[in-house]
C-alpha cells in the first residue's frame, strides 16, 4: 500500500503544500499522522482524484466543516472512521494524530484535543482504560465509548519459521524484535507481559527500536529486518503474516466535551451509533464488535 506525503501529492497535482494542507483541513482529503508528520493512502488520493473529476464545482467550494481533533493510538477502525466522515458528507471532518494512547489522554486532559484512541491497561485491577480515565478526568466534563474489542499478540512471519509460541521467546539470541514507541498501548501491554514472564526489556534484541503504528511495525517482518512485534491481527492479515493471539483488549474513544464542539461531538456519536457504520467491522479481522458504540462512562454528557 502506497502512502504518500503532502509534498507528493502537491507535486502530483501541481498545486502548493500549502493548498493540500488547506485541502486536508476542509475534510475533502483525509490523512492521518505518524509522529508530527502528514501521510495520505494511495486509496484515498484516487478517491480524492475521482471526486474531484465527478464534479469539478466542488474543486472550487470553499465550505466550512466543523473539524475534530483525534489524539491517541493507531487503530485500523479508527482510520475507516475518519474515512467514513470525510466521505459521506456529514459536515464533520476528524483530523487524527496517531501518538499513542498514554499522549491522546493527555491531549485531551490538556485541552489540546476533542476525541482520545486508547486502550491501557490497569495491572492492578486488570481494567482497560477506565482506571486512567478516572484518576484524570474529576471535573472535565467527558465521554467514554466503547468501540471494539481487538486481538493483540505476536505478529511473526509467514510460517513462523523460527518457532515462536510466546513472549518467552523474545529472549533468544536468535529472535530480533520491533517495538512500538512509548506510551503507546500496545507497549504498555508488551512490558505487562514480560514482566509476567519475568523478562526484563535489556533481554529483548530490537526492545529499543520503535515504530509507531502497528503496520509500521508488521512491516519490519515482511520484509525480514525483525523477527517478531507484538500488535493486533488485523495487521498480520494485511499483509499475511502469522499471529499468534495472546489476549484480547478493549479500545475505546474519550470524548471531552467544550461549548465549542459540542454540537459536532454529539453529532459524531449518532453517526457511530445510528448509521451502517458499524459495518466497517465485518472487514477487518481481530475485531468484536459486540459492544460498539456502548457508552460505557461519562460525567456531565451534556452540561458542556
Amino acid at each position: 500500500m502506497q502512502i504518500y506525503t503532502p509534498d507528493e501529492i502537491a507535486a502530483m497535482l501541481k498545486i502548493s503544500k500549502h493548498t493540500v494542507y488547506e485541502i486536508i483541513k476542509r475534510g475533502d482529503l483525509s490523512a492521518f499522522k505518524v509522529g508530527n508528520k502528514m501521510r495520505i493512502e494511495e486509496s484515498e488520493f484516487e478517491r480524492y482524484k475521482a471526486s474531484m473529476s465527478a464534479n469539478p464545482a466542488r474543486a472550487k467550494e470553499s465550505k466550512e466543516l466543523n473539524t475534530l481533533q483525534l489524539a491517541g493510538s493507531h487503530d485500523f477502525l479508527v482510520e475507516q472512521l475518519v474515512k467514513y466522515i470525510a466521505s459521506e458528507g456529514t459536515g464533520l471532518s476528524i483530523t487524527p494524530s496517531y501518538i499513542g494512547s498514554l499522549e491522546g489522554l493527555m491531549m485531551i486532559y490538556r485541552g489540546s484535543a476533542d476525541i482520545a484512541a486508547i486502550h491501557l491497561l490497569d495491572p492492578a485491577s486488570q481494567q482497560y482504560n477506565l482506571p486512567f480515565i478516572r484518576q484524570l478526568f474529576v471535573h472535565e466534563p467527558i465521554t467514554v465509548m466503547r468501540f471494539a474489542s481487538r486481538e493483540q499478540g505476536l505478529i511473526v512471519a509467514k510460517g513462523n519459521p523460527k518457532n515462536i509460541t510466546g513472549v518467552k521467546d523474545l529472549a533468544r539470541s536468535d529472535i530480533t524484535f520491533i517495538n512500538r514507541q512509548k506510551g503507546a498501548g500496545t507497549r504498555f501491554l508488551l512490558d505487562y507481559f514480560l514482566a509476567n514472564a519475568k523478562l526484563e526489556p535489556a533481554a529483548v534484541k530490537g526492545y529499543a527500536t520503535e515504530e509507531w503504528t502497528h503496520l509500521g511495525a508488521a512491516a519490519h517482518i515482511s520484509r525480514g529486518s525483525a523477527d517478531a512485534a507484538f500488535g493486533i491481527r488485523c495487521a498480520a492479515s494485511q499483509l499475511g503474516l502469522d499471529f499468534i493471539p495472546l489476549t484480547k483488549e478493549q479500545f475505546d474513544l474519550v470524548f471531552r466535551w467544550t461549548p465549542e464542539n459540542k454540537g459536532a461531538l454529539q453529532h459524531l456519536l449518532d453517526l457511530i451509533q445510528l448509521t451502517n457504520f458499524k459495518e466497517s467491522i465485518a472487514d477487518l479481522d481481530g475485531y468484536d464488535a459486540e459492544d460498539f458504540g456502548k457508552i460505557i462512562y461519562g460525567n456531565h454528557l451534556t452540561e458542556a
